[in-house]
């Protein structure tokens, strides 16, 4: 595979990439790091599916894709990932619409939010970035089944190093709520689901991965108020050695997009990616990695069966 790393964009990830007939649904479409991956691929022939929840936002990226990209055929649709009653119209929205999806790209998510509640009582962070996006693959996995290119990105965050998954309590009744460790604990989230999702549909030709997109300022972190921003840089600088610094968005994008289309990936999915490259398991590196919680088989098969009892229905594998 080529040598990207840390500064590589999603155009030059795709550069010679021919996306042309593939159809690539992205959650959190209307914005940041999931509206350039819609717009990257777009470039390289793809139908893109633009979801979120605001019809007003996504009329406007839509706009801005097709202004980027001439030739750009966007489409949209509204998905809530903190009601699953949304999430579940939506995958049957789209299973009329489109005969198939190849791209799968869950990177909708919040962080860093106050303590919330979904619309189906879960804790906002957990739900949102993890049990929505679990409900919406499941309904929407008879597309990706019909696709070709048959790859599934969940983003995750290197904040998965803050928490592992409170099997006992992951949506807080019980336990002191913090931010970060809950943000934490849904990134660990998405990558025990890749992991999972890996063992149940490599059969099938599906790949998924987890991924760290890196760190970029995007409205992803609208709930920061500027001492949280103060605090994450600190801890960020710290971690690093005083050498840290954001990615663009266009940086940002890369990874997913790598994830979603390297054609030495086939087949080796259930990993963690992270500056276009399959991260190594480290329970030491703070700047880098996954943590070895987050890819265990063990612990994904407990969350497996811990989400499909709280959301009240079968994952469709």
């Amino acid at each position: 595979m080529a040598e990207f790393g840390p500064t590589t964009t999603a155009d030059e990830v795709l550069a010679g990439i021919d996306l042309s007939g593939q159809t690539v649904f992205v959650t959190g479409g209307a914005s940041g790091i999931g509206q350039e991956a819609a717009r990257a691929m777009a470039a390289r022939g793809a139908r893109v599916v633009l979801a979120a929840r605001d019809p007003g936002k996504l009329d406007t990226a839509a706009a801005a894709i097709r202004e980027a990209v001439p030739s750009a055929a966007v489409e949209t649709i509204v998905l809530d990932l903190a009601s699953l009653a949304s999430v579940r119209a939506c995958a049957a929205e789209a299973r009329q619409r489109f005969a198939s999806i190849d791209l799968l790209v869950n990177n909708a998510g919040v962080m860093a939010c106050p303590l919330e509640r979904t619309a189906d009582g879960f804790e906002m962070q957990f739900g949102t970035n993890h049990l929505g996006h679990f409900v919406l693959t499941s309904h929407l996995l008879p597309l990706v089944e019909a696709g070709r290119g048959k790859r599934i990105v969940n983003l995750s965050s290197r904040a998965h190093h803050r928490d592992h998954v409170h099997f006992d309590d992951v949506n807080y009744h019980s336990r002191a709520y913090e931010k970060w460790e809950s943000y934490g604990q849904s990134k660990t989230a998405n990558v025990l689901f890749s992991v999972a999702l890996q063992k149940r549909l490599a059969a099938h030709g599906i790949d998924a991965f987890a991924v760290h997109p890196g760190g970029i300022m995007t409205n992803l972190g609208r709930h920061l108020t500027q001492a949280d921003v103060a605090e994450m840089m600190a801890r960020i600088q710290e971690s690093a050695g005083g050498g840290f610094t954001f990615k663009t968005v266009e940086q940002g994008a890369a990874t997913t997009c790598w994830a979603a289309t390297a054609p030495g990936l086939s087949g080796k999915g259930g990993v963690y990616c992270e500056d276009c490259h399959v991260a190594a398991v480290d329970d030491a590196d703070p700047n880098g990695g996954v943590r070895s919680y987050a890819v265990d088989p063990d612990k994904a098969e407990q969350l497996w069966a811990l989400s499909e009892e709280l959301v009240g229905e079968r994952f469709s594998s």
